[in-house]
């Protein structure tokens, strides 16, 4: 195992790389016993904070799924977790993507070549297709939604469509960071398996078997002790410089609805202009904040603030996205977050 790597960001795996679930052996158990049933529901809502292993678990359970197609054999039945031969063929087809029995949608790229905030109703409408022809493995399609909070309107309506009339022998797995905000409609075809915030000890085993660096780096000890059961924060939080700008944002929103332009103005400067793990560090903190608040908060007394938040919230990510995907300058976003935290909290 390499020492901690010296760029600015790790590079990290793709959870359809990862063959590892650190955490989780309760949500694992129930997707297994529900397959050896024979009679497992066709969709699952995996919800649960950002980065603890939900879109992980997703990927384990669609290789698991289409390398034993059949639930009920034996050797189905003598197995106690979803892990498979990760150099067998499905293993490796779905690392590289060239699977043909699983469909993965996910905020891909536009005209232009950049990412998109949204997963399209055109993107959505390949399930018609995929699960409209014959099955590549023994009559199993699965399809992946990562993540269903990213659907705009009318996916979101193209996905509820199939899901009222799923084919014969599918299986839905739809990852979801918050949800209580998906469709109701999308919500009451789901079973729901809702993921907890892992143990520090798993959070440094998950990030360094995902970014190949050392479990006993004391700065990876550091990050996890501060990511909340998120192996992504963690990640993030590799190196002091991220953690010290989500402290400088934390001391800023302790100071709300009041603010003071030139300490934004210091935070702007500290975002710099490209820097995606500063900004990810940014959004986290405020991201942090606002879910403790709408945890501490009294739902009755505090109602309409609450709603505030969280309409707050979503205009923030939409924001954040757009400044990523376009590169645009960070201190103007500093200053629009702000401005409507401090509006919202009046």
């Amino acid at each position: 195992m390499s020492a901690r790597k010296t760029e600015q960001e790790p590079a990290v795996r793709h959870p359809r790389e990862t063959a590892d679930l650190f955490g989780h052996r309760e949500a694992e158990a129930a997707l297994l016993n529900a397959y050896r049933s024979g009679r497992i529901p066709h969709a699952w809502l995996i919800g649960g904070p950002q980065g603890i292993g939900k879109a992980t678990l997703a990927y384990r359970m669609a290789r698991f799924v289409l390398a034993n197609p059949k639930p009920t054999e034996a050797s189905v039945q003598r197995v106690e977790t979803l892990a498979i031969d990760p150099d067998g063929s499905v293993a490796r087809q779905i690392t590289a993507g060239a699977h043909g029995g699983l469909l993965v949608l996910e905020r891909g790229l536009n005209d232009r070549g950049v990412m998109r905030t949204v997963i399209t109703v055109d993107e959505t409408r390949e399930t018609i297709s995929f699960f409209g022809s014959t099955a590549a493995v023994d009559g199993w399609r699965v399809c992946i939604v990562d993540t269903v909070d990213e659907l705009n309107p009318n996916a979101a309506n193209a996905l509820l469509k199939i899901l009222e009339e799923p084919p014969h022998r599918s299986l839905f797995l739809l990852v979801s960071h918050s949800p209580a905000r998906a469709l109701p409609t999308i919500l009451s075809r789901c079973r729901k398996l809702p993921l907890r915030p892992l143990a520090a000890d798993d959070v440094i085993r998950a990030a360094a078997r995902a970014a190949d660096i050392a479990p006993d780096d004391p700065a990876l000890s550091e990050a996890a002790d501060a990511a909340e059961g998120s192996v992504s924060r963690a990640l993030t939080l590799l190196g002091g410089d991220a953690l010290k700008l989500q402290q400088r944002t934390a001391a800023l929103l302790a100071t709300l609805p009041q603010v003071d332009p030139r300490e934004l103005h210091a935070l702007g400067d500290a975002l710099g202009t490209s820097d995606r793990v500063a900004l990810a560090a940014f959004i986290d903190g405020i991201d942090r904040w606002i879910a403790e608040k709408l945890r501490a908060g009294d739902a009755n007394a505090n109602l309409p603030r609450l709603a505030r938040l969280a309409e707050v919230w979503e205009k923030i990510v939409r924001a954040a996205r757009d400044t990523e995907s376009y590169n645009l300058e960070r201190k103007p976003l500093v200053f629009s977050v702000f401005g409507m935290l401090a509006e919202a909290t009046r």
